[in-house]
């Protein structure tokens, strides 16, 4: 079984993949790690059209690069960067398929759209998805001091608490991508503003149940 979990950062993602991972004792892999290996190889002169995010961002912390660019931008740059970890993700949804083995990929380059694709070309009943999105502005910065995450991007680079509804902006304006899309394709979509506990077992019940 192929499980794809896609959203846009901070939704939890990677909390579920590691459950998941733990509860059916299967391996997971994050595609921000296919996207840098994929980025390892890329062509100086092709980098700023694969990676434009990774370039605009570059070693900024957030109150510069979110005062530079409104959410919209930064949104539309996370979806081109995305596209460049397409084939990757599908050779190895391939893959995994013809060895009829099991693995979780998590990440904002799983959308809608490259699923869609992956399940057309090829097996619909061992593919399982699910995008996790944050829509609560306010909700999302009430939260951002209660990470546990190790190095939190968010924390670790924002001095400037103003900064903070800036971020949640461009997450609730990419959670809103996610819905979108993914209503064109009646795939499953969890909002994780509040209960978390409760929002991880409906994720996983979905992808193990249904």
């Amino acid at each position: 079984m192929i499980y794809l979990i896609g959203g846009p950062p901070k939704c939890w993602k990677t909390t579920l993949a590691k459950i998941l991972s733990k509860s059916l004792g299967i391996t997971w892999i994050s595609a921000d790690t296919i996207q840098s290996i994929i980025q390892s190889y890329t062509a100086i002169e092709n980098y700023s059209e694969l990676f434009p995010h990774s370039v605009a961002r570059k070693n900024k912390n957030n109150d510069i690069f979110y005062t530079e660019y409104d959410s919209k931008i930064i949104v539309d740059r996370y979806i081109k960067q995305g596209k460049a970890t397409d084939k990757a993700i599908e050779v190895i949804s391939e893959q995994y398929l013809l060895d009829n083995d099991d693995i979780i990929v998590e990440g904002y380059q799983i959308t809608p759209e490259l699923v869609d694709k992956i399940i057309k070309k090829y097996d619909i009943k061992n593919i399982k998805t699910i995008f996790l999105v944050k829509e609560d502005k306010d909700i999302f910065v009430k939260n951002i001091h209660k990470s546990t995450t190790i190095n939190d991007w968010i924390i670790k680079k924002t001095q400037d608490e103003k900064i903070f509804p800036k971020i949640a902006k461009m997450i609730s304006l990419y959670s809103d991508y996610f819905k979108i899309e993914s209503q064109k394709h009646a795939f499953k979509v969890i909002n994780m503003d509040n209960d978390f506990e409760n929002k991880i077992k409906e994720a996983i019940d979905y992808l193990t149940t249904t």
